[in-house]
């Protein structure tokens, strides 16, 4: 057998030498972090450019072995944009895997319910992980999507919604309307016997005010209850969230009697019969179906404890005497006010 030149033994050597060499780089874990790196891939992205960028962050010491692996491979036209987390103790193979699996970051926000539409759209707002495109509910995207409706205030349904880096404001919106859209069905064909309404949508309005009244969600069929059967009885609604609404950011939180004897407030449920004309907030599907599945009973009265609570009565004698016992230690209480002549 001939022997090997030396050239030659040089040469497996030093390849040798550059397998390890490439297999100890290849597998040295990233500067990631003990809590990971937020990166984001950006449409028209390269692996080239995104190497380039985890160089200049200190991530990894160069570029040239990740883009080669990419090239050789094919994964850098694999790559899917978005923002991903890379995790500690990521490699460099880990890392390609996670660009081309579309594994974002997953955030989520919670519209709470009993907001009123701007409200919740200053929620959005306050969300940095979100485009900004709207800036108040007479948005002429926002009118056009509840165009079959008196106004737009209710028809989103509060509720918890994922995205990611780089959805609108908008795009929330929109899933918030075509939920409501569903669950306002769904209650509606599950809805008790011989309710007072025509339509979902008015049955979204007492809803509304349902949600607004309540403190103690245990009430929420009572307090349905007691405004379905005075809406029954034609008895006028008279619930201070109604007026408070009409009036406004005219409204400085103190509701006068003036305010409860204005008619030219449409929203006045004390000098107005029946329903007012929109939603005054977002009701929850707790609301909805408490609107559309009333608990039974008598009650036509309800005054607040002062704790969340209300004292449920079935007359105006009795509900006159918990007004007196429990206004003692609330100056204010407004769901408790009489017949307004």
């Amino acid at each position: 057998m001939k022997r090997l030149s030396p050239l030659l033994i040089l040469f497996v050597a030093l390849v040798v030498v550059l397998g390890f060499e490439f297999q100890r780089r290849w597998e040295q874990p990233l500067a990631t972090g003990e809590e990971g790196l937020l990166f984001t891939v950006d449409r028209g992205d390269t692996l080239h450019s995104i190497a380039g960028r985890l160089v200049e962050e200190g991530v990894m010491p160069e570029s040239h072995l990740l883009t080669l692996y990419g090239r050789i491979t094919g994964l850098d036209a694999r790559l899917q944009r978005g923002e991903y987390l890379i995790p500690p103790s990521t490699t460099r193979a880990g890392l390609l895997d996670l660009l081309q699996s579309g594994n974002v970051v997953q955030y989520q926000l919670t519209v709470p319910e009993g907001l009123t539409l701007n409200q919740a759209l200053a929620v959005l707002a306050r969300e940095d992980s979100l485009v900004q495109t709207l800036e108040n509910a007479a948005d002429p995207r926002i009118l056009a999507l509840s165009a079959d409706y008196p106004a737009p205030e209710g028809l989103f349904l509060p509720e918890t919604y994922r995205f990611v880096r780089g959805d609108s404001d908008w795009s929330i919106l929109r899933r918030a309307f075509a939920a409501m859209q569903r669950v306002l069905r769904q209650e509606w064909e599950a809805r008790a016997d011989s309710l007072p309404f025509e339509s979902p949508y008015e049955a979204l309005v007492l809803a509304s005010i349902i949600e607004r009244e309540t403190g103690v969600a245990g009430e929420r069929g009572e307090i349905a209850g007691v405004f379905v059967r005075r809406l029954q009885k034609g008895m006028r609604l008279q619930t201070d969230p109604t007026v408070i609404y009409g009036l406004g950011e005219v409204f400085d939180g103190n509701l006068r009697r003036s305010h409860l004897t204005d008619a030219a407030n449409p929203y006045n449920t004390y000098r107005h019969h029946g329903l007012p004309p929109s939603p005054i907030a977002l009701p929850g599907r707790a609301a909805i179906h408490a609107a559309l599945n009333p608990a039974p009973g008598d009650s036509l009265f309800f005054v607040a404890r002062g704790d969340g609570s209300h004292v449920f009565s079935t007359t105006l004698e009795a509900h006159e005497r918990a007004v007196r016992k429990y206004q003692l230690r609330r100056r204010q209480d407004y769901r408790s006010r009489p017949e307004v002549p």
